[in-house]
């Protein structure tokens, strides 16, 4: 199986799919971080693309950052939030993301 990398924010507040929320999406090697590319969510609260498609995977940490205060429409708490993972083997990661102003939680999906 190829890798590749996917995710999937919910609005957990509205009980809708986060359309148009800003994703940017990096590299990490040591202390240097590499902008790979920006994605928005969709109707359905995906990218219109994977991530990180197959022939772009590569095995390494990365770090997933969520503009949920621009979505939001305000920043009384959450602004951006960085998320960092490993990617250790050519698989399908999946970074949901479940979002309301005051909090939000993630995990590795299927």
């Amino acid at each position: 199986m190829a890798g590749y990398l996917t995710t999937h924010v919910l609005d957990t507040a509205k009980g809708t799919p986060a359309q148009g929320l800003k994703i940017e999406l990096y590299r990490l090697d040591g202390e240097t971080r590499s902008h790979l590319k920006t994605l928005t969510t969709n109707d359905d609260g995906r990218t219109d693309e994977q991530i990180l498609p197959e022939a772009e995977f590569a095995t390494g940490s990365y770090e997933l950052v969520f503009h949920a205060g621009d979505y939001l429409g305000k920043r009384d708490f959450l602004d951006v939030i960085p998320l960092r993972f490993t990617m250790s083997e050519q698989s399908h990661y999946h970074v949901p993301l479940l979002l309301s102003p005051y909090s939000y939680s993630t995990y590795r999906g299927s």
